[in-house]
């Protein structure tokens, strides 16, 4: 009897070896330390194939790239880190890490090289586009592309609307008026709801665990005051610019460009501002708002296996 379940004891480990073997396309987790930080990440696919790297926007996380993850691995390996202070990676506090795009950059751009990640097209998406950029420019040599998704580069990429309070508190840091009026209006539970389902065709069709985590994860205490923080530091993306527009208009990246195009804080016309710079573009403006994966992921997704397939 004995030797029987011994029997099926091995012959279950040998199967399950096997299938971890032959399923290297699943979605994997892990954490990695950079610094004193543990970055969270996902990953999928081949180390040795094509990367892309998968970065996300705001007030999200990897949790954003889950389909485009679980679904392009059989070609290519994907990685989406989440930045310090989102998602599962660690959240110091601000006397801890100084939250500016700057350091942001700097903890994925040392993460991608301890993985040794050196190869790449980065998916960017509104946070993304900042910390992307800055990771470009320091590494052109290292970029082979970009899909760009409502990842905005370029001043008429910002609704003056949707703006207007952060630009204010550009002027003026120390408002708590203010502040608490951003705190209630974007950090509200609805406020999260509204930025996944406003300008879709279907909200009702809207994984409402998108702005579950985002609810979570942003009552931990210090929230707040770090992501103000980062709403200040907006400004230094925008004076940036004119870096990432020449470095797009020397290199000359192949580009893929997804734009829902009902987005309410980077309009159509951020989209449109690419062409000025970049030759080549796979350019498709989408009838979704500000998270077009949500809505609009089946189609992206070809896109993307089409795109990348022309950079082999």
């Amino acid at each position: 009897m004995r030797r029987f379940i011994s029997s099926i004891v091995f012959t279950a480990l040998i199967a399950t070896g096997l299938t971890a073997q032959a399923d290297s396309t699943a979605v994997r987790y892990g954490t990695e330390a950079v610094d004193n930080i543990e970055v969270f990440y996902r990953e999928a696919g081949d180390p040795q194939k094509q990367a892309v790297v998968l970065l996300h926007g705001f007030p999200s996380s990897s949790h954003m790239y889950r389909d485009v993850l679980s679904s392009l691995g059989d070609e290519y390996y994907l990685i989406a880190p989440d930045y310090p202070g989102f998602g599962d990676s660690s959240f110091p506090s601000t006397d801890e890490y100084d939250y500016t795009f700057d350091n942001l950059a700097d903890t994925i751009d040392q993460f991608l090289s301890q993985r040794d990640v050196n190869d790449y097209v980065l998916m960017i998406h509104d946070y993304g586009a900042p910390v992307g950029f800055r990771i470009a420019v320091k590494n052109p040599e290292k970029v082979k592309g970009f899909v760009v998704m409502n990842g905005n580069a370029y001043a008429e990429g910002l609704s003056p609307e949707a703006w207007a309070p952060i630009q204010k508190y550009w002027e003026n840091k120390d408002n708590p008026k203010l502040e608490q009026t951003i705190i209630d209006n974007v950090f509200s539970d609805g406020g999260f709801q509204w930025q996944y389902t406003h300008g879709t065709r279907n909200p009702a069709g809207i994984l409402p665990d998108n702005w579950n985590l985002d609810i979570q994860k942003f009552s931990r205490p210090g929230q707040h005051r770090m992501q103000l923080d980062l709403f200040f530091d907006y400004q230094s993306n925008v004076e940036q610019y004119p870096a990432w527009q020449e470095f797009l208009r020397e290199y000359q990246p192949p580009m893929l460009l997804v734009w829902g195009k009902n987005d309410a804080f980077f309009p159509v016309n951020g989209a449109e501002a690419y062409k000025r710079d970049v030759k080549e573009i796979d350019f498709n403006i989408l009838d979704t708002g500000h998270f077009a994966l949500e809505e609009e992921g089946e189609f992206i997704v070809s896109k993307m296996r089409q795109f990348l397939g022309t950079l082999r």
